[in-house]
């Protein structure tokens, strides 16, 4: 009898935890794992944003690695993000899977190649319309998918994204907003701008948060709550995607 290798995954956290989400969910980690993990399989967490990374010769005993979203700039020149792009570069010549998220996808896209920047249109937060390419069809991990709808509906809350997709990436989706929604190369990079991972009270206590810390204007907040309160994601298919991708079915 065949005995299969215990699946081990790492989170590389992108952003400190906040106080609501440590008392509602007891930190980011968990919310991923909820989100993308299966049971029996191990998760790691490593805070990226601290300068914690998991050591070079651990490297391949990972089956897939996401990186989180972050307040700071994807093409920012912190120490840790450099060294982020520079684990990125390596992952990527080990083919490792990798999905990126907000700012994961964004750094992805940084450290392979690609151009990103302060999104002109400003501000995106709320629940988006994502249109699919047909380029997703190419995908093997596609494959999972009893169906791919014309659009599907995603939280958001970003004011930079990609301007320029890495050579050989194949843009998978867009918006009206945003031009790069979804990118992936080969079957082992896949960014997402949105957040499969968050439920609206997350990211009412973000909105809440730019609020307090002045990143935003009240009138604006409370466009987005409305906005946000209008429409409901299709949280679902997202992370049956994520993981039909993380686990390469």
């Amino acid at each position: 009898m065949k005995v299969e290798k215990e699946r081990r995954y790492a989170l590389l956290l992108a952003a400190r935890d906040s106080d609501y989400v440590i008392k509602m969910y007891s930190g980011y980690f968990n919310v991923f794992v909820q989100a993308f993990g299966d049971e029996g399989e191990k998760w790691d967490l490593f805070r990226v944003v601290e300068g914690e990374f998991p050591s070079m010769e651990d490297l391949i005993d990972y089956d897939g690695f996401v990186i989180s979203g972050s307040p700071y700039d994807a093409y920012g020149n912190d120490l840790w993000i450099l060294r982020l792009c520079f684990l990125i570069l390596t992952l990527n010549a080990m083919q490792k899977r990798i999905l990126g998220i907000c700012f994961g996808h964004q750094v992805l896209c940084r450290a392979l190649g690609g151009r990103v920047g302060k999104a002109n249109a400003g501000w995106a937060i709320d629940v988006s319309k994502v249109i699919m390419a047909e380029n997703l069809l190419k995908c093997r991990f596609s494959d999972a998918l009893e169906d791919i709808p014309e659009y599907a509906k995603i939280i958001e809350c970003h004011q930079d994204e990609v301007f320029e997709v890495p050579f050989g990436a194949d843009v998978l989706a867009f918006s009206e907003k945003t031009g790069v929604e979804m990118f992936a190369i080969g079957d082992h990079i896949l960014g997402i701008q949105g957040h499969p991972e968050y439920s609206k009270d997350i990211l009412h206590n973000i909105i809440d948060r730019l609020i307090c810390n002045e990143s935003i204007e009240r009138g604006f907040a409370e466009d987005a709550w409305a906005k946000v309160e209008a429409a409901e994601p299709d949280t679902n298919f997202w992370k049956k995607l994520c993981k039909s991708f993380l686990k390469g079915r």
